[in-house]
């Protein structure tokens, strides 16, 4: 992938928005177990960063799908991954089927606020029995009249407790399990909305995660996002997004904590040199190091098929997969260097062992990544009776 100086000119700008307006509030931010969303996300907004690849009807830059990747990628030098997560829910997991199937007074009513960073945005997929296995969802609405009348749950929402509205996947038929659930628009202040219970993680501390329950909650048809019983494969696609989003921002993130134990291992001394003065440590951070490099040219492809129109599923599958393998290989290589130091919480490599345990699970977990990939692949075996 070939980058010009307006490519170069938006990194610097992303990388002065982390060092400006994150990183310096990242210790608060994990303490209280809450950033700011409505506060960053205008200020991303003002920046034109949150609609980057969106059309301009719709608050958008309208520009190549590789600047969500170098947004992705410098939002991943942020101190506390929970963060670059939470920006991407916003850009690329919550609103992608708005922005490709909605109709223009949904765009103008509910997208273009959250691209200018005036409402946050997030998305109701997995529930209590379903998370991977999204057909299985149990969330139904019901019409009557011209309103949809929602009840169910989902949980491990991101900005579950600040969001103005979430994209809501819900059964709305009773068909095939692929064919008769839709995506919805429901604002979070609607009466019948409960979100009062805060899921407590091991690590992503600065974002802020909500189980959601709906009890007759009654929105308008109107907010039905593209055709009814359409919403299975909106969201497949929606996942395209989010998996590629999740895979760029590993990159940086893998990189800085690389970066972070060469400085420290440099400086600590034991048997009269530094660590880095081992050659076993020389031969570990080149192993991940490669690594990083590898999965790298493995997103950068996957984003030039999106640029083209092609089908990235493949690509974008294999680059979650391998970004999910590298979230736990390399913290952990690299937290061994730090000795004991590196089993203290406030240590930006403690924070990102606990916080990208995450990625082989979120947006699909590592088994999920296998098994499309074997299906696209030809190498899943066929079931026998």
């Amino acid at each position: 992938m070939q980058f010009t100086h307006e490519h170069e000119e938006f990194r610097r700008t992303v990388a002065r928005f982390v060092d400006d307006e994150i990183n310096p509030n990242v210790a608060e931010w994990e303490h209280s177990e809450m950033f700011p969303a409505h506060e960053l996300f205008k200020k991303m907004g003002d920046l034109g960063l949150l609609g980057v690849s969106r059309s301009e009807s719709c608050g958008g830059l309208e520009l190549g799908w590789e600047y969500e990747m170098i947004l992705a990628e410098e939002l991943g030098r942020s101190q506390a991954a929970g963060i670059p997560m939470a920006i991407g829910v916003q850009t690329n997991m919550a609103t992608p089927a708005l922005a490709n199937f909605g109709n223009d007074e949904q765009k103008e009513e509910w997208l273009q606020p959250t691209y200018a960073g005036d409402m946050v945005a997030a998305i109701g997929v997995s529930e209590p029995n379903a998370g991977s296995d999204v057909a299985s969802i149990k969330t139904t609405a019901r019409k009557d009249g011209d309103d949809y009348i929602i009840n169910g749950s989902k949980m491990w929402i991101t900005n579950g407790f600040q969001a103005d509205w979430i994209c809501l996947l819900a059964n709305t038929g009773e068909g095939s399990k692929h064919s008769n659930k839709s995506l919805i628009i429901v604002p979070l202040d609607a009466k019948g909305v409960n979100r009062n219970d805060r899921i407590k993680k091991i690590g992503m501390k600065a974002s802020d995660t909500a189980q959601i329950f709906f009890d007759d909650v009654r929105v308008p048809q109107r907010n039905l996002i593209g055709a009814e019983g359409q919403g299975f494969v909106y969201q497949m696609q929606q996942f395209q997004e989010e998996r590629l989003w999740l895979a760029s921002q590993c990159l940086k993130a893998l990189e800085m904590c690389v970066d972070e134990t060469v400085n420290y291992a440099r400086e600590r001394k034991i048997f009269g040199g530094s660590v880095l003065d081992n050659q076993w440590v020389h031969f570990q951070i080149a192993e991940v190091q490669t690594e990083i490099e590898a999965l790298r040219s493995l997103t950068y492809r996957a984003v030039e098929e999106m640029n083209e129109g092609r089908d990235a599923t493949l690509l974008a599958s294999m680059a979650k997969l391998k970004a999910g393998r590298l979230c736990r290989t390399v913290p952990d290589t690299c937290l061994q260097f730090w000795g004991g130091q590196g089993f203290t919480w406030d240590n930006v490599v403690s924070r990102m062992y606990r916080d990208m345990r995450l990625m082989p699970i979120g947006g699909g977990a590592d088994e999920v990544m296998m098994r499309i990939i074997s299906k696209m692949t030809g190498t899943a075996g066929s079931k026998r009776g």
